[in-house]
């Protein structure tokens, strides 16, 4: 059942539907051919959140659907508006808009420039038009396919949430906002200081996580980034909620193995999934009754809170601004 697209996979739920969808944009580990970087591909892959996907896949039993990029976020990052273009990284002037953020300045924008390590990942200029390919050919498709999955959920339940997958490493490197050299809890959920979904669902998935021993903190230091950004609107019954997991709890760092404490952590997300499922099913009818008239105004919703994002926080969470832009750009190229 699993839809095959050249940028991601997309699991849909299985007997059982509710409205959740689960988005996995850095677990890609198919190198496209021209990324030709500088640096060799072993390098590359620290950037990975590996194994996310597979952590995450119980997810379509729950109800859930599951979307998976196959690209790595080295190559072009899902999860960062279109407007986070790196200048100095291109061989020419950029045709549309562009608004660096503390990402870009980090080295870590729409294309990466630097590697955690702070080494150059290109030892050439990229052209214009290989950053568009990227951006028609994986960062569009993926951020449409989140976008189409929600608003399908919204449509049919009349309101959706959407966890948002990631790993961290087990101490902040030198890219990260909060410095090097900080040990991080073994979860960090994001919702943008409480913008991107309700405060009662942050609070349910804490709880969940805590009762299984786990340590966690909300938006310290991630606080969610684009893809959290563009497509939710609680007012209006869309939730978006960032989770990161601690690599230490699953894997080798260095080697990138996964460790005896895998099955461990994939059962107890089984649980997490299972219950966060629960609560959708449970709150959706609640929802759709208090929103039921918010259904047209959500795009200018969206549209106004990209806006707004946008110059903040470009970070990783410009998606309408980008969404919108995104289609501008396809008719560019």
């Amino acid at each position: 059942m699993t839809t095959k697209h050249a940028a991601y996979h997309l699991t849909p739920p299985g007997e059982r539907h509710v409205p959740l969808v689960l988005d996995s944009p850095h677990s890609g580990t198919e190198y496209p051919e021209d990324f030709k970087p500088g640096v060799p591909i072993e390098l590359l892959r620290a950037a990975e959140d590996s194994y996310v996907d597979e952590l995450y896949a119980h997810g379509p039993a729950a109800g859930a659907t599951l979307i998976a990029a196959r690209f790595p976020r080295s190559y072009i990052d899902p999860n960062r508006s279109l407007l986070d273009i790196d200048a100095s990284l291109l061989a020419g002037p950029w045709p549309g808009p562009a608004i660096a953020t503390r990402k870009t300045e980090l080295g870590v924008g729409l294309i990466w420039r630097v590697l955690d390590s702070g080494q150059p990942i290109y030892a050439r200029k990229l052209s214009v038009d290989e950053v568009k390919q990227r951006i028609v050919l994986y960062h569009q498709p993926y951020q449409r396919a989140v976008k189409d999955a929600l608003d399908a959920a919204y449509e049919h339940f009349g309101a959706v949430w959407h966890l948002n997958l990631h790993s961290m490493p087990a101490v902040s490197g030198r890219i990260s906002e909060e410095g090097p050299g900080k040990p991080r809890a073994d979860f960090v959920l994001g919702d943008r200081d409480g913008t991107t979904c309700a405060p009662e669902f942050t609070q349910a998935v804490t709880e969940a996580l805590r009762g299984m021993g786990y340590s966690v903190k909300v938006n310290d230091p991630y606080k969610g980034v684009e893809l959290v950004r563009a497509f939710s609107d609680p007012k209006a019954g869309r939730h978006s909620l960032q989770i990161e997991v601690n690599r230490r709890l699953y894997m080798d760092e260095r080697t990138r193995t996964k460790s005896s404490g895998f099955a461990t952590l994939k059962r107890n997300l089984d649980r997490l999934l299972d219950a966060v499922a629960d609560y959708a099913e449970r709150n959706h009818d609640h929802e759709h009754h208090a929103h039921h008239h918010h259904g047209h105004g959500h795009h200018h919703h969206d549209h106004d809170h990209g806006h707004g994002h946008d110059h903040g926080h470009d970070h990783d969470h410009d998606h309408d601004h980008g969404h919108h832009h995104d289609h501008d750009h396809s008719r560019k190229h």
